[in-house]
């Protein structure tokens, strides 16, 4: 199982960091709507939808137009669709993780299958507009999620006793949340004491808001993070699913590998407009 994941990750890196540094947007626009693509089928899938292909196809081909216009829409209109799925995630998807999802066969199901569809768009839409900041931009705000998610793991697994949720994901707990948090910080401070990492999201953020704001802003994004993972993690569980498909061996879909991204990047694409 591990060599397996181990030459998935390898076999992504291989294609992806070459087309993330390649600096040509047309290239990563066409393989960010593959993974977008796939990550819409699953959605459905979750969802028990009829139809998954065509949906993810129909959404598909909304998310390749806007990106091969070079994110075509006004200036204004961009930051109003990253606060709107910042709003969605408030009043309509964390609740969930409090009041459970609803029935699966329900209208509310299908509405919130819908709304999880806006959110998982408004990411890629997102990683657009961050890899037009600048490919390194992009992946400090990607490494933020990844950082909290090893910091998680490894705490977790050595201090967790109190469980996080333990009816969505048994195996996370409050240690593991407090020690991924902790991760953030140390590294993200480490980050914008060194030159190289000027233009990295941490750096920006320190820069614009001082050490208070750094706090609060990178807290926000490892508390998001978590909330991403344990909302796909609910979904899947009332789905009867393990993985949100087999797409990537030892990995599980798209979605298990985003998840912890699809709250976050909005956030960090609104901030880049505002203030970064």
């Amino acid at each position: 199982m591990l060599k397996t994941r181990v030459i998935t990750a390898l076999m992504l890196l291989a294609v992806l960091l070459p087309i993330m540094y390649s600096g040509s947007a047309m290239a990563f626009a066409f393989v960010a709507t593959l993974f977008f693509c796939a990550a819409m089928w699953e959605n459905q899938r979750l969802f028990k939808k009829p139809a998954p292909v065509m949906m993810a196809l129909i959404w598909s081909a909304l998310f390749l137009y806007i990106s091969l216009g070079n994110i075509s829409l006004s200036r204004p209109v961009l930051p109003i669709l990253f606060a709107v799925c910042i709003l969605l995630w408030c009043v309509r998807l964390i609740p969930t993780l409090a009041f459970g999802l609803p029935a699966l066969t329900s209208f509310s199901s299908g509405v919130l299958s819908g709304v999880y569809g806006v959110s998982i768009f408004s990411c890629f839409v997102a990683m657009n507009v961050l890899f037009l900041h600048s490919p390194g931009f992009l992946f400090s705000a990607m490494a933020i999620v990844w950082i909290a998610d090893i910091g998680a793991y490894f705490s977790g697994k050595a201090f967790g006793k109190r469980k996080l949720a333990p009816t969505i994901s048994p195996g996370k707990s409050w240690e593991g949340a407090i020690g991924g948090w902790m991760s953030v910080l140390i590294l993200g401070a480490c980050s914008t004491m060194i030159s190289t990492f000027n233009d990295s999201v941490p750096s920006k953020i320190f820069a614009e808001f001082g050490w208070s704001g750094f706090v609060a802003v990178m807290t926000l994004l490892a508390a998001a993070s978590v909330v991403g993972d344990l909302f796909e993690s609910s979904l899947k569980r009332r789905a009867g699913m393990k993985d949100s498909s087999a797409l990537l061996p030892g990995h599980g879909g798209v979605l298990d590998r985003i998840d912890a991204l699809i709250p976050v990047l909005p956030i960090v694409a609104l901030l880049d407009f505002w203030w970064l």
